[in-house]
């Protein structure tokens, strides 16, 4: 199958766009825009279009679950059921994107201790 031209192209299939019909202006819309545009920087390029379309998921979930924990932190209620399936698949989608933790080994060195005073 072949992507139309542009002529024919949707506004979100040429970039026009990025959320048909929503006003990124708002907080929600801003956030999505910003977690896109970090995982993009984090893919070290331009994505593939699967890529995108995970990334938009991806965004979508993380934004979903901010405003879900500030809901909580707010109320001190939280749907655990829904809150809890969409951390999973959130972590599942960003896996697929080849996004893992990594450990960071932040013991000081030696001359550090013993620059601070600490060791003597």
């Amino acid at each position: 199958m072949q992507k139309p031209p542009p002529y024919a192209s949707t506004r979100m299939g040429t970039a026009g766009t990025i959320l048909q019909g929503v006003d990124m202006r708002t907080h929600g819309g801003r956030r999505f825009k910003e977690l896109c545009a970090d995982l993009v920087h984090h893919l070290h390029g331009i994505p593939s279009p699967p890529q995108t379309q995970i990334i938009r998921r991806a965004a979508a979930l993380a934004v979903w679950c901010e405003a879900a924990e500030v809901a909580q932190a707010q109320t001190g209620e939280l749907d655990i059921a829904s809150y809890t399936t969409a951390s999973n698949t959130l972590r599942r989608l960003l896996t697929d994107l080849g996004l893992t933790s990594t450990a960071v080994d932040i013991t000081p060195a030696l001359s550090d201790y013993i620059n601070a005073g600490d060791v003597k």
